[in-house]
């Protein structure tokens, strides 16, 4: 089924792609704008221009077509498999891995190596994403927890919800700090200008990260990052909104910066009760080479 957005307007708002971008988060700038040239867009009930400027009074219709469903199938990629039961997989995922398939990325992904590696995998509402309760982005490496089944979902999804498990990451970040350690408490939601960034938005969703400094290099600094819920981007926000962007971050982070294959972010330590006997695991996984390297690079120049 398609998805329909209605808007009555009361004031004058500028131009349409633009006031459409800022009223509906889950679509791009792009996307509204190939939405008007279809003429799935209809201003007083007829199709409009990209440029038109919005005047009081208009009744604004959008249709978004229901996407294709995507076709998700097993593929022979390795994986790293840190543990496994009957209930759970535990994968360090590497670098340059998206999570499930997307319109963008429809293979290729830590989904389509699971389906390979056992059938075993807790169905999805989606469809395209079984096994998955929580993500980290793609060039965010470390450990994921996967269910296998139903009842391991939805206890791994409560552990989530009560904050009861322990996700721990390690940042090289931009900047040296005095304090030792420290906690953002900030709202995280769409950018209202940058349709692909998160931001700290008055009216976001609760967010909460706790930060202690390991080691502080040249222009530089090693965090351990403790995540108390889980946003979009939140560490890499929250970071970059303290003035300590992570190194190598495209998105939040600034264009002089270590080079690598992305934002030096590792999500190291993971932690939850296992959903049938209710034993409390943990694992730790190294950090990934270039991370390592350019650690002993920066401990070299002190």
């Amino acid at each position: 089924m398609p998805n329909r957005y209605e808007f009555q307007i009361e004031d004058n708002r500028g131009r349409l792609d633009k006031l459409l971008a800022e009223q509906i988060n889950d679509l791009s700038r792009s996307k509204i704008k190939d939405l008007i040239q279809s003429q799935q867009v209809l201003v007083n009930g007829k199709s409009s221009k990209v440029s038109y400027h919005v005047q009081a009074g208009d009744h604004i219709l959008v249709t978004v077509p229901a996407l294709k469903a995507l076709n998700v199938v097993p593929e022979n990629i390795p994986l790293d498999i840190v543990y496994e039961d009957q209930d759970v997989i535990v994968v360090n995922k590497p670098q340059g891995m998206v999570v499930h398939p997307s319109a963008g990325h429809p293979d290729q992904t830590l989904v389509n190596a699971l389906l390979y590696h056992t059938k075993d995998l807790a169905s999805s509402p989606e469809g395209f994403r079984p096994g998955i309760v929580h993500r980290i982005d793609k060039d965010t490496s470390g450990l994921l927890m996967i269910a296998k089944n139903g009842p391991a979902r939805i206890s791994l999804e409560r552990q989530l919800a009560r904050k009861s498990n322990k996700r721990q990451y390690l940042a090289i970040v931009h900047g040296n700090f005095n304090e030792d350690s420290g906690l953002i408490d900030a709202p995280i939601g769409r950018d209202h200008y940058h349709r692909k960034k998160m931001a700290i938005v008055e009216n976001g969703k609760n967010a909460v990260t706790h930060f202690t400094v390991l080691e502080q290099f040249k222009g530089y600094s090693l965090l351990s990052c403790q995540l108390e819920t889980g946003r979009t981007h939140q560490i890499r926000v929250h970071l970059a909104y303290i003035g300590h962007p992570v190194a190598g971050d495209p998105l939040y982070g600034p264009h002089h910066t270590l080079q690598g294959q992305g934002q030096f972010l590792h999500a190291q330590t993971l932690g939850f009760t296992q959903p049938t006997t209710g034993e409390q695991l943990e694992f730790k996984v190294a950090v990934p080479p270039i991370f390592r390297k350019r650690l002993t690079e920066l401990r070299e120049t002190q």
